[in-house]
């Protein structure tokens, strides 16, 4: 071990370490970027999310392109090596480990978290228990359960007491805040026209097979606003025309918005309704009113540390870390069985 540890150090020096990011969604690929601008000793590339021959079939049907893996989140303008093909990594940094390409896995591995994720679903406690099931059948929900990573960049004190609970191993999780979501005032100077309002980040759950009481969330905004301006951000992967219609059905004076930040729509805001979004962080930070899936108790105990947008530096010192670091790779998943906490959320 330590001769091969000796190699490997020798190696580095010898070259800049190659390191390649997988991205997905724009929110995935920004952090990626991002980590990769505090790198700047490294060479870096990039590849859009991929997968086993499983994935890369329901892809190029267009089965998936309401998921990280679709075709239309292929070009970010970075860098690319597509699939990593070009090969020779020395780490590859990722988003997700529900699917680990199997040309990255001897490589070293650094996981970061990219907010917040679905609760359980119904094939997730079967996919924790029959390891030869893929982990993405069981949703996010069971992010950080795969053990094929190094270390694993956590939100906040609050998740990593979570992953803990969850069987990640605690020796691989580093609280570093994650970018995106580190710094949350920065939304409050912005050019947004409105402000006072109601505001609703919908989600995309009838995209994903899950149930959405569109009519029954409208009518809830409408009534909290008791009077004020009512405001909806459509989710990117959601039926905007389907959704439009819907809105003007129940609520025919509200705005809609199909693009813009939705940051700084909430830096805006009286009330936010988030569904299942991470953007509920971004309002409890900036000290909203907020109506969530989540129990709003949990979400506070989970927000991400505001640390002046320096999770990207940290995540950076990590890799450096891992790259340097003698510990051996891990090779089987854990998949631990545990009991799920009463209303914990999921990330």
């Amino acid at each position: 071990m330590q001769g091969e540890v000796r190699h490997r150090r020798a190696r580095l020096r010898a070259r800049p370490p190659r390191v390649l990011f997988i991205g997905g969604s724009l929110n995935q690929t920004s952090q990626m970027h991002a980590v990769a601008r505090e790198l700047p000793e490294y060479e870096a590339r990039f590849t859009p999310f991929y997968g086993g021959v499983g994935v890369e079939t329901l892809r190029r049907l267009g089965l998936i392109d309401w998921t990280i893996g679709g075709n239309k989140l292929r070009d970010h303008g970075l860098r690319l090596d597509m699939h990593g093909r070009e090969g020779g990594y020395d780490l590859v940094v990722t988003c997700t480990d529900l699917v680990v390409p199997e040309n990255v896995r001897r490589a070293r591995i650094v996981l970061i978290q990219e907010g917040i994720f679905d609760p359980p679903g119904p094939l997730t406690p079967l996919c924790r228990r029959l390891k030869w099931l893929p982990r993405w059948l069981g949703g996010t929900a069971l992010t950080g359960q795969s053990n094929l990573f190094d270390r694993f960049c956590v939100a906040s004190e609050g998740y990593k007491e979570l992953f803990v609970f969850e069987g990640v191993d605690p020796r691989k999780l580093t609280v570093t805040g994650i970018p995106n979501f580190d710094d949350c005032a920065r939304h409050l100077k912005n050019d947004f026209p409105h402000r006072g309002y109601v505001l609703v980040c919908t989600s995309d759950a009838r995209e994903t097979f899950k149930r959405d009481d569109r009519p029954a969330l409208v009518r809830s905004a409408v009534e909290v606003a008791g009077g004020r301006p009512v405001i909806f951000k459509l989710h990117p992967n959601e039926d905007h025309a389907r959704a439009t219609a819907e809105i003007r059905l129940f609520a025919p004076g509200a705005l809609v918005y199909t693009s813009g930040s939705a940051e700084e729509m909430i830096a805006n805001a009286d009330v936010v309704f988030t569904q299942w979004s991470s953007t509920a962080f971004v309002a409890l930070a900036l000290g909203k009113t907020v109506h969530s899936n989540f129990p709003i108790e949990e979400l506070r105990r989970l927000l991400p540390q505001q640390n002046g947008g320096r999770s990207a530096r940290r995540i950076a010192r990590v890799c450096r870390e891992v790259l340097d670091s003698s510990l051996p790779r891990p090779s089987e998943p854990s998949m631990t069985a545990l009991p799920l906490a009463a209303g914990a959320v999921f990330a």
